[in-house]
């Protein structure tokens, strides 16, 4: 079986189209398909459905619409598991990018070849006939996917002599995107390749002239690098140059990545002005793999050398630009750079200005690191890494680099590990990799671990992993160690941020809002510091006014010392928001019911309709009920209110969440404590089922 999203959505089992029903149907399969086998939660389907006015039966819509797919497809290709659903199957889409990723990787003949059998799997607009912004929103990313691999086929038609060829196309696709600039360089060179200088400057010419009426801009610099390039004679390298190699090896059992290989493919192949890519995210996760990588794959586009530097940016001594430079000069053939960072970095322009270099920079700092360090000629490229999302770098393109997905994951697991032993114990794999929250760095070491320790089973490491408080101690083998990555972070920040790293990880919450983290830093820079520490990528930001810790990092961020009393008062002040804000929603969403008799509100947000206590549900009830447990556990507080908080949550969400374990820790509480009224509450509320279907 076998999905095709990149036209209308259709199923097929061999040769039979299968019906997969009506257009909202079909975008919960579409949804789940594109998701690649990552869980899709029932809450986000409904936002895919019904973007800002779901109804009140969505969650039981959904279910139907999944209850269908699974008649037509097949119980076992729609899984359920916690908290929604996923889909693992053959699709069109990442047929496509699997292609893309290989011709990224590949010379450029069978670079070309392949990029030609990528672009084939199209049959029009993808997502056809769906509705809603959430596939608008698709559509428009997948569109610009195809374009950016139709730029990188032309690359490879130039590259390969094809110029005369591609003329048609490209003046057919620089008509349809006219402001496009890469489509407008590559229509610019052909035509000069195929001795149409004149057209090519009316190229530039008309497009100045466009950008000028429509928008009120002057070409920005790529174009006018590409026009210099129609204008100007190439001159060849002088022959005596050195050539350096400096790229370090890559890594033998890299796995996966295969968009942003080819994001970076593209952009260190671009025209116009000096191509930039710059690649971010937080420690461990794989930037440098990815870089060089990369930039091995891109070295035959740079016959004149490769440069290399480690810039240190998340040690305590960063490499300064004057000591990056003085080792790029003598690799160039400088045995005596000038001093000064001006001298040196002109001198460096100088040097590579006819030729075509690529020049990786590791582990930058920041912008006055790098910017020193940039050839001025587009024939050259840069490719950057960096904790820091370098968002100054003008032209640049950038990849946020995330952690691995599921079976990037198992991959690597198993190409250090041995396939046989992932193989044999499928379960232990997906703890392990679990517990290593998907980090690349963490599920490296624990693979190494495994394979210096054959006896060792997968379930073995996976139990030791499972405690939180010795998880850091077991990821390390040899010179790795996760705690050791994240310290070069934690290490460089400035007190009020380090405090408000620790206390983010306080709450067990997967999810955290800006309301939520200002009741638990107790500060009106709450909203900066946590935008800074999103900047430093030691939190995510998933969307405005929302926060969460990595897994590890939120293990790290415990094991940092730090004042007890300070980390309880940071919950329990969360935990009183939580319950103030509780209180109001029943008060409005049911008036005059007992179970708020006798509770004040206190601090709390208030609601102004039933809409945005729905809607602060939706997005707070983990973080409610993840808190309220902890607070159970902390033995502090009235264990007979926060029964009623359970009781109340209960009344609002009905049949949504199932609250017996909560209740069953709060019993187990009460008894620990010798609290009779608490415990007589909670068997109450067991009693008569904490759930509406119960």
């Amino acid at each position: 079986m076998r999905f095709e999203l990149l036209g209308p959505v259709r199923g097929l089992r061999g040769d039979e189209e299968l019906d997969l029903g009506s257009p909202q149907q079909r975008l919960t399969l579409a949804a789940l398909l594109l998701a690649e086998g990552r869980v899709v939660g029932q809450d986000q389907l409904i936002d895919i459905l019904w973007a800002d006015t779901p109804p009140k039966t969505a969650a039981n819509v959904v279910r139907q619409y999944l209850s269908r797919l699974r008649a037509v497809l097949g119980a076992e290709v729609i899984q359920s598991v916690a908290g929604g659903y996923s889909c693992a199957a053959e699709t069109d889409v990442a047929d496509f990018h699997r292609l893309l990723a290989a011709a990224a990787q590949a010379p450029v003949t069978e670079a070309h070849t392949l990029l030609r059998q990528a672009l084939d799997h199209w049959r029009g607009e993808p997502l056809a006939g769906l509705p809603g912004l959430w596939a608008q929103a698709q559509r428009t990313r997948l569109t610009e996917a195809r374009l950016v691999a139709l730029e990188s086929r032309f690359d490879t038609d130039l590259a390969t002599g094809r110029h005369a060829e591609v003329i048609g196309e490209l003046s057919a696709l620089h008509a349809a995107h006219p402001t496009r600039e890469r489509l407008s360089g590559h229509l610019m060179l052909a035509l000069k390749r195929a001795g149409r200088q004149a057209e090519a400057i009316g190229v530039y010419t008309e497009t100045r002239l466009l950008l000028a009426e429509e928008f009120g801009v002057d070409p920005s610099a790529e174009l006018a690098a590409a026009y210099q390039q129609v204008i100007a004679s190439e001159k060849p390298p002088p022959a005596s140059a050195p050539v350096p190699r400096q790229l370090p090896a890559v890594t033998t059992d890299f796995t996966g990545r295969a968009p942003a290989l080819t994001t970076l493919a593209g952009a260190l192949r671009g025209s116009g002005a000096l191509p930039i890519a710059a690649v971010s995210g937080q420690g461990g996760v794989g930037k440098t793999t990815l870089a060089l990588r990369a930039a091995h794959t891109a070295a035959e586009h740079f016959p004149d050398g490769q440069l290399f530097a480690d810039l240190g940016g998340a040690g305590a001594e960063p490499m300064t630009p004057e000591a990056a430079l003085a080792s790029f000069l003598h690799a160039l053939g400088h045995a005596e750079p000038p001093d000064g960072l001006e001298e040196r970095a002109a001198l460096f322009r100088s040097t590579l200005a006819d030729r075509r270099v690529l020049v990786v920079l590791d582990n930058a700092a920041d912008l006055r690191q790098v910017l020193p360090l940039l050839p001025g000629s587009p024939a050259c490229a840069v490719l950057i890494t960096s904790r820091v999302r370098l968002a100054g770098l003008a032209g640049a393109t950038h990849v946020d680099l995330d952690v691995l997905n599921l079976d990037e994951a198992r991959a690597l697991l198993a190409a250090v590990a041995g396939e046989e032993r992932v193989a044999a114990e499928p379960q232990a794999a997906l703890d392990l990799i679990g517990a290593c929250a998907f980090l690349p760095l963490a599920i490296r070491i624990a693979a190494a671990r495994l394979a210096a320790r054959p006896a060792w089973t997968l379930g073995q490491l996976a139990a030791r992993l499972a405690d939180e408080r010795r998880r850091l101690a077991e990821l390390r083998a040899g010179d790795l160690a996760v705690e050791a990555c994240f310290a070069l972070g934690y290490d460089q920040l400035q007190p009020d941020l380090a405090r408000a790293f620790r206390l983010l990880a306080v709450p067990n919450a997967a999810a955290l809002t800006l309301p939520m983290v200002e009741q638990l830093l107790d500060t009106p820079d709450a909203e900066d510091l946590c935008e800074r520490l999103v900047d430093l990528n030691l939190l995510q930001s998933p969307w405005p006014g929302h926060y969460r810790l990595h897994d590890l990092l939120r293990v790290y961020a415990r094991s940092r010392p730090d004042d007890e009393m300070v980390q309880q008062m940071a919950l329990l002040r969360l935990c009183a928001w939580l319950k103030g804000s509780v209180v109001s929603a029943i008060r409005l969403a049911a008036p005059g019911h007992p179970v708020v008799e006798g509770l004040d509100q206190g601090v709390g947000r208030r609601f102004a309709g039933l809409d945005e206590v729905t809607a602060w549900l939706d997005t707070s009830m983990e973080a409610v009920l993840s808190c309220l447990d902890q607070a159970i556990r902390l033995g502090k507080g009235d264990l007979s209110r926060m029964g009623a908080l359970l009781d109340m949550l209960a009344v609002l969400r009905e049949s949504s969440t199932d609250y017996r374990p909560h209740v069953e820790l709060l019993l187990a509480e009460a008894e620990r404590r010798g609290d009779e009224a608490a415990q007589a509450y909670a068997r109450s509320l067991l009693l008569i089922g904490v759930r509406a279907d119960g």
